[in-house]
């Protein structure tokens, strides 16, 4: 009988090098082959830049609006069919545009910050491999695409915007945790970065302070006006001064404001009737003894303390006019 020959262990192991060696090699030209597509289809568009708009020019949907800073004196940004408005220098050789400090004559009043359109390719490819990123955030103001980045897919995102746009607002970090879309595991990893700005008592408008809660605006306006008799607010707690703002309509909001300093109230240099005009002197008795009073008090005694002391001001109300930021003598 004829024996059939079988293949020696040396070819079989050439052969396996060789076809491992074969499945590597297409591999690594299917990568490169993908990876070389990417770059070509990233190259035709847009970087992803930031965009500067001059006063009054309406930011597209689902953009991020940007006060302008001190610390961002000025910015870049490339040259091309989608032109900066407004505040522009002489542009570079290479392309690129160098902005004017905002403030300045023509400079743009805000700074918008998106992402530039990227072919479908492209975009297919970053939800594919997008990394979830951490990131201070306001989810009031946070892009669309941002919120992606942060972790949400695109209808979960897509939910937070369509809220914010029919009026919903997050006061607090604990209203962004009780949003549907927004898990248990995602709230607990993005807790820390969650940063909503406290409103200003003494910046806000009237539309603003009638958002916060268990404010309408009846007491918006007058919080408001209340803010012009004082000169500005010295601290939040001036608020229970305004008629039928109790404890509670207090606590209610207490997280949410406060007050930037006002400028200092000139109680040593007014005339009687000027000073007559703050909430907490309240007779033209009192105004004039105040002028009496400095006018014979050396600038080291002038304190409200010592208007107590003398019986100028009631004690309850020097206590309160002595929470305000008053000019030295």
């Amino acid at each position: 009988m004829k024996k059939t020959s079988t293949p020696s262990s040396a070819s079989f192991k050439v052969g396996a090098i060789a076809l491992a060696f074969l499945i590597l090699g297409y591999q690594a030209a299917l990568f490169t082959t993908r990876a070389a597509r990417l770059r070509l289809e990233a190259n035709r568009d847009r970087p992803d830049t930031v965009y500067i708009y001059a006063a009054g020019a309406p930011a597209s949907a689902g953009a991020e609006v940007l006060p302008p800073t001190r610390s961002h004196p000025r910015l870049r940004k490339r040259e091309g069919p989608a032109d900066v408005v407004g505040g522009r220098g002489p542009a570079s050789p290479d392309g690129w545009r160098e902005e004017l400090p905002a403030g300045s004559a023509g400079a743009p009043a805000e700074t918008v910050r998106r992402n530039a359109p990227h072919s479908d390719y492209v975009e297919n490819y970053r939800r594919a491999t997008r990394r979830v990123e951490s990131f201070r955030f306001n989810p009031n103001t946070v892009s669309v695409e941002d919120l992606i980045r942060l972790g949400f897919s695109e209808k979960q995102a897509q939910a937070i915007d369509h809220y914010r746009q029919k009026g919903g607002r997050f006061r607090r970090k604990s209203d962004f945790a009780k949003s549907f879309v927004v898990a248990d595991s995602v709230y607990q990893r993005l807790e820390r970065y969650i940063d909503i700005p406290r409103l200003d008592l003494n910046r806000a408008d009237s539309t603003a302070l009638d958002a916060l809660p268990g404010i309408g605006p009846y007491f918006a306006a007058r919080i408001v006006s209340y803010r012009d008799e004082l000169g500005g607010y010295s601290c939040p707690e001036q608020l229970m001064d305004i008629y039928h703002f109790d404890q509670e309509k207090y606590d209610a909001l207490s997280d949410l404001v406060y007050c930037s300093p006002p400028e200092p109230y000139p109680l040593w240099s007014l005339p009687a009737e000027d000073l007559l005009r703050h909430p907490y002197i309240r007779s033209k008795q009192e105004a004039r003894a105040i002028v009496l009073f400095r006018d014979h008090t050396p600038p080291e005694g002038c304190t409200v303390e010592a208007l107590a002391a003398a019986g100028i001001l009631p004690p309850d109300r020097a206590g309160k006019l002595a929470r305000c930021r008053i000019a030295d003598p």
